[in-house]
């Protein structure tokens, strides 16, 4: 499908929403196929970063607010048609365990906001802009803002930007801990394909267990919580990443992981 590409490269793989005539706001067809781009990212043994960006100047208008109010279904109908198929996205990625970056080139609006706060890094270009949308055309927000970004920058924050829709600037959206990163628009490529690098030769298997650890923690008690990072402790002791790792370290080099 030409409306979202989707290549892999050095164990990284990258999704491109691929409208920049329309800030790529997505159609049903782009959300299927983002969905499946996810999917075949998890089970491919050859990628282990995955990378989301937009291409021209926008990352995603989120959805296509032009077709709106033209044949509009019932509302049980739209609602399945959230939870069916604009709703696959937050889902898939909550079944991931490879690390996603969303590379923010420029405006991130409404569910182009939320696509990009539910990967689990965000490193913006200084030309970058936010704001959640909905309020605006009268909506709530309708794939994840409400879960995502409170759990960013906290409640007061997340309710203000959402009952707003003010636009913050990438420099205000790193203050407010909504992005990692903001670099010059010129380097964005270079520096989130740098860090993807990093993380793509490390050791793979601690790197999925730490991200499966941190989520998980945030609906568990402290106990249950310890309890399965005993478990994960001694699973990754018997890999062969963790034997080079001290190896390395008694040697004073750096350590050759296998990066898989």
């Amino acid at each position: 499908m030409n409306d979202l590409l989707y290549e892999v490269t050095d164990r990284v793989a990258t999704i491109t929403l691929n409208r920049p005539d329309k800030l790529n706001a997505f159609t049903g067809p782009m959300i299927d196929a983002w969905a499946k781009a996810l999917n075949d990212a998890q089970r491919d043994e050859h990628v282990n970063v995955v990378v989301v960006t937009g291409a021209g100047r926008a990352f995603c208008a989120g959805g296509d607010v032009a077709r709106m109010g033209e044949g509009e279904p019932a509302a049980l109908d739209h609602k399945n048609e959230l939870w069916e198929h604009i709703h696959w996205i937050p889902k898939t990625l909550e079944t991931m365990d490879k690390p996603v970056i969303a590379m923010v080139n420029g405006v991130a609006v409404g569910a182009g906001m939320g696509m990009c706060l539910m990967c689990d890094l965000r490193i913006a270009s200084d030309e970058a802009r936010f704001s959640t949308g909905y309020v605006k055309v009268g909506l709530v927000p309708g794939d994840g803002d409400t879960y995502f970004l409170p759990r960013l920058i906290g409640t007061a924050r997340a309710l203000e930007l959402l009952w707003t829709s003010d636009f913050v600037d990438a420099i205000h959206a790193e203050r407010l801990g909504i992005v990692n990163h903001v670099v010059p628009a010129s380097e964005l490529r270079a520096y989130t394909y740098g860090l993807a690098a990093r993380i793509a030769d490390g050791p793979q298997v601690p790197i999925r267990m730490i991200k499966r650890l941190v989520y998980q923690s945030l609906k568990l008690d402290l106990r249950t919580h310890l309890d399965l990072v005993s478990s994960h402790m001694a699973i990754v002791r018997e890999t062969a990443d963790h034997a080079e790792g001290v190896r390395a370290f008694k040697e004073k080099r750096a350590p050759k992981f296998r990066g898989r």
